[in-house]
């Protein structure tokens, strides 16, 4: 990574980590919410189809605990922040995550790969539109003006995530590919690592524990994303510096 010259690009994908230090239950923890949920009911077009009821109270009491006062972006989200501000190349960060922390946490060039809890698209349009209160099977859609025609902005399994050919452009653009907070076990975004490296990229992790593809990286570092993005952050803008 020493060769990192300031002008290089690099790509960032975080995922449930970064955001677990701010309140926001994981999915894929043992004690996490596809414990306590089966995903085929809630997070598939068929389980919509289904019990459309089921799925908007889930994503009702999601987007409440992110609405919550006490869930505010961490040290994490501020750090990444200030890379893209200082950063003289292109910084580009992709979520795995639906909250809207990295956007509170002052992130702009920034692509959510699997949507976004505080946006609704229209069954009707398929256009999202910025969202905050609950949905209901007799919410009239705003573009159409017709009930039941809202779902959540988030892309189900089943589903194509978002942007998929600007993450890959910039996969194979970036002299940096950082990997925060992500179990490494859902693809695409799993395979970020080898495309990127394939394009000769040097490749960390920032994780709590090894993730499932930690030994594609070149360095993997185990911690606190609030402890260790940050200082991270720092060796990558002294390098700038130099």
């Amino acid at each position: 990574m020493d060769r990192l010259k300031a002008t290089d690009r690099i790509v960032i994908l975080t995922g449930a980590g970064i955001s677990k230090e701010s309140g926001l239950d994981t999915f894929r923890d043992t004690d996490g919410i596809w414990a306590q949920y089966d995903l085929e009911d809630v997070a598939t077009p068929q389980g919509f189809a289904r019990n459309p009821a089921l799925v908007l109270d889930f994503y009702n009491a999601r987007r409440s605990g992110l609405l919550d006062p006490a869930v505010q972006p961490n040290a994490a989200h501020a750090a990444l922040a200030r890379l893209e501000r200082e950063w003289p190349g292109e910084v580009l960060l992709v979520t795995q995550n639906i909250d809207d922390l990295h956007e509170r946490g002052g992130s702009t060039n920034l692509i959510h790969m699997h949507g976004e809890l505080m946006k609704a698209r229209c069954l009707d349009t398929g256009r999202a539109i910025d969202w905050r209160e609950d949905i209901t099977t007799d919410t009239p859609s705003p573009m159409t003006g017709r009930p039941g025609r809202l779902r959540p902005h988030v892309v189900w399994f089943g589903e194509m995530p978002l942007e998929m050919d600007r993450i890959y452009t910039a996969l194979a653009e970036c002299s940096l590919f950082l990997s925060i907070g992500t179990s490494g076990t859902v693809y695409p975004a799993a395979g970020f690592v080898q495309e990127a490296s394939l394009h000769g990229a040097y490749a960390v992790e920032l994780n709590m524990e090894p993730s499932a593809g930690h030994t594609l990286f070149d360095e993997a570092i185990c911690g606190q994303a609030t402890k260790l993005v940050p200082a991270f952050v720092d060796r990558l803008l002294a390098l700038a510096a130099m």
